[in-house]
């Protein structure tokens, strides 16, 4: 099974169903609920996807869209010492060098992003939802929209 440290950016397609991105969001946490693929979120990105979540579909639907991630993925810890290496990364985007560190922490394989070039300097390789799928899960990429 592959693991993969999945950025806020996937999860908000799925959970917000923002097109044309929420296909293969969707596509990648159905393999993590049919334990096709280890999804890993750090837990601080938690924090920004109840905020972004609440804000278009409100609080109850927020707290629900994390229940439901918790049921299919890992949360990596985010601890004082991911915080100081992150802090001493090279990949300028402190959000984004936290979840290079924890990925690499968590011995994540990919990490999954549509920014793929803000991980550039990244330990774990990144890659986009659609290459990832096509790469790993071709007889089940979904044709795009």
């Amino acid at each position: 099974m592959i693991k993969a440290m999945i950025d806020t950016n996937v999860v908000i397609d799925y959970l917000d169903d923002r097109a044309p991105y929420a296909d293969h969001a969707e596509r990648l946490f159905d393999l993590c609920e049919q334990e096709e693929l280890a999804g890993i979120l750090t837990a601080s990105s938690m924090t920004d996807i109840y905020y972004i979540i609440r804000k278009s579909a409100g609080r109850e639907k927020a707290l629900e869209s994390l229940k439901l991630l918790f049921a299919v993925i890992e949360v990596a810890e985010v601890g004082k010492n991911d915080l100081l290496r992150a802090m001493e990364s090279t990949i300028t985007d402190f959000e984004d060098a936290l979840m290079a560190v924890c990925a690499k922490r968590s011995r994540a394989e990919y990490i999954i992003t549509r920014n793929v070039r803000d991980f550039t300097n990244s330990p774990i390789p990144p890659m986009a939802p659609e290459d990832f799928l096509a790469r790993f899960f071709p007889m089940q990429t979904p044709s795009p929209s």
